[in-house]
């Protein structure tokens, strides 16, 4: 990470907190300026994505080598200090996010080259790859702002983009228009409460900076109302963005009929920046120490974590799309993530925070394996995986890879995770969350090792006489594919820089409210 600060110039270091949005948002408009219906503008906005994502995850990276090195960042937009201007923090809590958002966002425009072509109508393929590009920036603006209301901005910002992209499935399946109407539906309450609890903290604290807020919150107390109705508001409004149990039903639709390309970077980074807010918002802005604030983080968010892990898992047992099956299971693992942030211990935390970043790596290679079954068959039936690994022998590996990491098998990131939240469990004398977590993994062995049977132990389908040739996912794909079930594997087996990104963002949530950081950079 040091080497990247070298490599990358000072300026670019120094802005690197504005670049991460404003570059996405300037390229957005540029890209939806291309001509429709051209090949060749086709690729200049693949590639204009591609750079762009490749340039942020370089920042993101030197960011987080400067956020390890000297601490947190702060930054003034235009110069401008806050409360006066909107300022942007960055720190062990958010770094790693904004690294793996931009890392996922390379992997799946890598992917989308062929997904893309395939999936959308050439007229709008150009306005698809700008949506993109702004659904990506509103994502980083949400995780790097420290203004309480930019935090709602770019919540809206990287929503309503979303909405347009999960709608664009449309030309493979209509239903993604009526998942996209429901989502907006979601969405829009979502927002709403958010912005609410928002404005209850400004009437009571007069700014919007989340600093002032902490600070000023600590001389207010726990027994003012408007504070404990600011508070269930945003806990609200983000619990229906990240898919808590049971605000999560609108993610199964627009999962299952996004396109491919889509889906697979929602799954892997939209429900980690809205728990990540979940985490600025409960422990930093809030106090945790607070009884209410403790109580609601042990019974509510810890009780729906345990119904969700439970009740998504058998949903997904039963689910005959291959897409709704992992997007059930995707609610089944942000309960394991509410589950160790509601220990609220250091162990809880880092397990949660851990189980967020290996999450993404494995359920964003298990979408972009579907993906591919279906560039390839057409395939979105748990039934039509018949004989895939003949078929598809280099796709279905990784999606096995991916598929048994989720499932918790030793060796892989997922073991790691749930393992750390098992022991979290234990010390913390929570043996029921302990056999809730062996249950669901067993789960989680039904619904994805009926997937893996089909493709292992089933035959393959017939052309006529003849059994389907093997056809693999184009080198485009799978590389993307392969890197995200590789580092499952990695991580499973050596875990220490995961890990000690975990325990770094857990002593930030230890150490309360953000009062007072020097700032290490600045927009003068």
């Amino acid at each position: 990470m040091s080497s990247i600060s070298h490599i990358l110039p000072s300026w670019v270091l120094t802005h690197g907190p504005a670049l991460l949005v404003v570059l996405p948002l300037l390229m957005a408009v540029l890209v939806a300026l291309l001509p429709s219906k051209n090949t060749g503008a086709e690729k200049i906005a693949w590639m204009a994505v591609l750079s762009t994502a490749i340039i942020c995850a370089f920042i993101a990276f030197g960011i987080l080598g400067q956020v390890v090195s000297h601490g947190p960042v702060k930054y003034a937009m235009g110069g401008w200090e806050p409360p006066i201007g909107i300022g942007y923090y960055i720190d062990a809590l958010s770094a790693p996010i904004l690294l793996l958002i931009t890392l996922i966002a390379v992997l799946c425009t890598l992917y989308a080259l062929p997904s893309v072509v395939a999936e959308i109508e050439p007229k709008k393929r150009s306005p698809f790859y700008a949506a993109f590009l702004v659904s990506f920036a509103g994502l980083l603006g949400m995780v790097a702002t420290g203004d309480a209301f930019n935090v709602f901005v770019f919540l809206e910002v990287s929503s309503l983009s979303t909405y347009v992209l999960v709608a664009m499935g449309a030309s493979r399946d209509r239903r993604a228009l009526t998942s996209a109407y429901k989502y907006l539906m979601m969405g829009s309450i979502g927002a709403t409460f958010f912005v609410i609890g928002i404005g209850f903290l400004y009437m009571q604290t007069g700014t919007l900076n989340m600093m002032d807020i902490a600070r000023i919150l600590q001389d207010v107390g726990p027994d003012s109302r408007v504070v404990k109705l600011a508070f269930v508001f945003i806990v609200v409004g983000l619990g229906l963005k990240l898919a808590m149990f049971p605000l999560h039903t609108w993610l199964p639709g627009a999962y299952a009929y996004a396109p491919s390309f889509v889906t697979a970077f929602l799954a892997a980074t939209a429900t980690k920046a809205a728990l990540y807010l979940l985490l600025r918002f409960g422990f930093t802005v809030f106090d945790p120490s607070w009884t209410f604030i403790s109580k609601f983080f042990m019974y509510l968010l810890a009780g729906a974590g345990i119904l969700g892990m439970l009740i998504a898992s058998l949903q997904a047992i039963f689910q005959n799309d291959i897409r709704r099956v992992l997007a059930f299971s995707s609610v089944a693992q942000v309960g394991y993530m509410l589950l160790g942030i509601g220990m609220t211990t250091t162990l809880g935390l880092t397990a949660g925070y851990l189980h967020m970043l290996n999450h993404a790596m494995m359920k964003g290679a298990l979408f972009l394996a579907v993906g591919a079954f279906w560039y390839r068959f057409g395939i979105t039936q748990v039934s039509d995986m018949r004989g895939l690994g003949k078929t598809m022998p280099l796709t279905m590996a990784g999606f096995t890879i991916a598929g048994l990491s989720l499932i918790g098998v030793p060796g892989t990131a997922g073991f790691v995770s749930k393992l750390a939240l098992v022991r979290a469990a234990a010390e913390n004398g929570w043996w029921w969350a302990v056999g809730v977590i062996v249950v669901t993994s067993i789960l989680a062995i039904i619904y994805i090792g009926r997937l893996i049977e089909q493709a292992y132990f089933q035959p393959a389908p017939k052309q006529g006489a003849a059994t389907v040739a093997k056809n693999e996912a184009p080198m485009i794909m799978l590389i993307p594919l392969w890197i995200l079930a590789l580092s499952a594997l990695v991580f499973g087996i050596d875990a220490e820089w995961t890990t000690g990104l975990a325990e770094a963002a857990a002593h930030v949530l230890e150490g309360g409210p953000i009062l007072n950081t020097p700032p290490l950079s600045g927009g003068h």
